[in-house]
């Protein structure tokens, strides 16, 4: 677990989405794995709503947290972030009432796969400056 008072909130932000994305993984091979199963209904996870409400990404939250005595307000903060898994509504039912489609499933699970990636590789590139600034810098 990451020490979330050491890190910037970039860096417990692209945490949680890793998080999530291995959960989003989840429920795409769920999907894939359920492809001939009669009845089936194909889910997708979302938590980047919540993850951009939580960071403030639209601006809509003006109050800060500019004294140590102060409490930090936006919406609970990155850690209370919680996905919702739900009935994708785009779904397209199919004789056999099943859902899934399999194209579109492999090309989400494709661009899960690159957005965890992309997090991984910031990360790595953030702790690298980190242990550069504390053993490198000349300080």
């Amino acid at each position: 677990m990451i020490n979330r008072t050491l890190f910037d909130n970039t860096i417990n932000a692209l945490n949680t989405s890793m998080n999530f994305r291995m959960m989003n993984q989840d429920v795409i091979a769920s999907n894939i794995a359920n492809a001939d199963t009669p009845g089936y209904k194909a889910k997708k996870l979302d938590f980047e709503t919540q993850l951009k409400v939580a960071m403030n990404v639209d601006g809509s939250h003006s109050m800060k947290a500019d004294d140590k005595r102060h409490f930090v307000t936006a919406n609970g903060g990155i850690k209370d972030v919680r996905g919702n898994v739900y009935f994708d509504p785009r779904m397209n039912i199919r004789n056999d009432l099943n859902s899934v489609d399999i194209d579109a499933e492999m090309a989400e699970q494709a661009e899960n796969e690159f957005l965890y990636n992309a997090a991984a590789q910031i990360i790595s590139k953030k702790l690298a400056l980190l242990k550069y600034a504390v053993t490198d810098s000349g300080l």
